[in-house]
């Protein structure tokens, strides 16, 4: 199982960085994560450069696409040709998830078109504007649709797409090794309180 991450200039590394290292304490066969960009290396909003795993068009092919957020992104949605490579995502063979600002672009290709969302506070103006109701909670996903708001709520998203490609007890002992020593039960229970009501859909 693939997942992507898409990770645009200006990206919060909180966004891509959690996500990408709580996915990645999942060990089975074929299980991958990487960072997709439309460039080849791509800046953060603090300064941090990393280099793009994947491009766009291999993103589009993942069992799960996660969206994350940045400062550019309203300047992501008004770009022809990246909009148009991420026209071809598609919830009914992959999961789609957004993180905070991410979840503009979903809104933008069209994917929450009646659906609540979750976005951070910054990014919440933009997503009305784009039709969608935004819910004052961290975590909501629909069938294969999640998004989240609040930097740190990536690791629920993290949660929500190890549960559905692959386990629930995976999820739980992913989120139990990144959770802080000695509050360990506590963070791995608010994570599956805020998850665990959405996750009662077959896998994909």
């Amino acid at each position: 199982m693939h997942t992507a991450i898409l990770t645009f200039d200006g990206y919060n590394e909180l966004d891509s960085l959690i996500a990408l290292g709580i996915l990645n304490r999942v060990s089975a066969p074929g299980w991958r994560v990487s960072i997709a960009s439309p460039t080849p290396r791509v800046r953060s909003m603090n300064g941090v450069t990393i280099d793009a795993m994947i491009d766009l068009d291999e993103a589009c092919e993942a069992d799960a696409v996660i969206v994350g957020s940045g400062r550019k992104t309203r300047e992501v949605v008004e770009d022809p040709a990246i909009m148009a490579t991420l026209g071809r995502l598609d919830p009914d063979r992959q999961l789609l998830a957004a993180q905070c600002s991410g979840t503009l672009v979903l809104a933008k290709l069209g994917h929450l078109d009646g659906v609540p969302a979750c976005t951070d506070l910054t990014s919440k103006p933009w997503v009305l504007a784009a039709g969608v109701e935004v819910l004052n909670q961290p975590f909501f996903a629909r069938g294969n649709l999640a998004t989240a708001g609040g930097c740190l709520a990536s690791s629920y998203l993290a949660a929500w797409t190890i549960t559905k490609l692959h386990t629930a007890e995976a999820a739980h002992d992913a989120m139990h090794y990144v959770a802080p020593v000695g509050e360990k039960d506590e963070y791995v229970a608010m994570a599956l309180r805020a998850v665990g009501p959405y996750l009662s859909e077959v896998h994909v």
